[in-house]
């Protein structure tokens, strides 16, 4: 089972919000050291909380920045852009880092439905076509001819080069589970998302479904999952309260930067928001480096995911870069698990 990690960028009240990616850039430089096998940047629009809008510029950076980790999007929200462009700056990108650019795809608007417009006032005339621009997409990637019929067939992107990204559908829905069937491409299900409501059913629709290709002749399924791993059970659930009182507010429909703990315990709680906290707290995983890792391999084994990428939440940046470590040292990945914290 491959390791990897997930980073949303996310902002720290009392922070600049500049300062959550430039601690993405830091937080893939320490997760290339501790041997995760790759590292991928969200993309979200008008959103106080979650402030990485442009993981092609982050996912350049970080490329120049790391020496094995593969690097990627999860993901590009495709329906935002034209395809073409999309390959161009992947093309790009895997110049810059051969071999190791994943490019993540997917459907959703990572916004609300008014910001969807303003990134492309176009989209709606177009709802049905991420299927077919994921076609084109993958054939300009690797240099491989359009339909005979196509308009755009004589087209391809530059720059070319021995290798090429490769390309994932990123999904929480059945959707995305039978188009990367339907292509024969990897699937990733966002299990933080959902509390891994409809997962199961999602990659068993995959399997089942799936169509050999001739770049992945078998399914490769992966999830993501929201994880915090500190010293003692006790420091996690501490630094969970944070993202439990962010979660409280946004079952609401009110998104803010990250809180930190002492704040987020502070608050006046009525008995009902205790016992929702109190919930979200006893389903999270959360605990000490071996007690996390020993969730995430249950629920591996329980959905046969072939990878399991890690989202971490802190206000603290330093207790977000120990919580990889620790589950680094646990899944005795192959890396430096002693790696000291990477400076901003």
């Amino acid at each position: 089972m491959r390791i990897s990690v997930l980073d949303q960028s996310i902002a720290a009240a009392g922070r600049p919000q500049a300062a959550a990616i430039r601690d993405t850039a830091a937080m893939a430089r320490h997760c290339d050291r501790l041997g995760y096998h790759r590292f991928w940047v969200s993309e979200h629009h008008n959103n106080p909380t979650i402030v990485g809008t442009a993981p092609e510029i982050l996912i350049a950076a970080i490329a120049v920045q790391t020496q094995r980790i593969r690097v990627g999007s999860a993901g590009v929200m495709l329906p935002h852009y034209a395809p073409f462009k999309v390959a161009e700056q992947f093309r790009v990108l895997d110049a810059l880092a051969p071999g190791r650019i994943d490019l993540g795809l997917g459907r959703a608007p990572g916004s609300d439905g008014r910001t969807a417009y303003a990134l492309n006032p176009l989209a709606n005339q177009r709802p049905a076509e991420f299927p077919n621009d994921v076609a084109d997409l993958d054939a300009w990637l690797h240099g491989e001819p359009l339909a005979a019929e196509h308009p755009f067939k004589t087209l391809t992107v530059q720059p070319a080069g021995t290798t090429a990204p490769e390309l994932w559908i990123l999904g929480s829905s059945l959707y995305g589970a039978q188009v990367a069937a339907h292509f024969g491409l990897p699937y990733a299900f966002a299990w933080f998302f959902t509390d891994g409501q409809g997962g199961q059913q999602a990659l068993d629709l995959y399997r089942q479904k799936y169509q050999p290709s001739a770049r992945h002749p078998k399914p490769n399924a992966a999830i993501c999952v929201w994880a915090l791993a500190a010293d003692s059970r006790e420091e996690a659930e501490f630094h969970f309260a944070s993202r439990a009182r962010w979660q409280l507010f946004r079952d609401r429909g009110v998104f803010t930067a990250l809180e930190a703990p002492e704040t987020a315990l502070a608050h006046d709680y009525n008995p009902g928001e205790q016992a929702q906290m109190a919930a979200k707290q006893a389903r999270a995983m959360i605990g000490t480096g071996e007690e996390v890792a020993a969730k995430i391999r249950v629920l591996a084994a329980e959905t046969g995911v072939d990878e399991v990428a890690i989202v971490t939440w802190c206000h603290d940046e330093a207790v977000r870069q120990r919580s990889y470590q620790l589950l680094a040292a646990a899944f005795d990945l192959e890396g430096d698990a002693s790696a000291g914290l990477a400076a901003e």
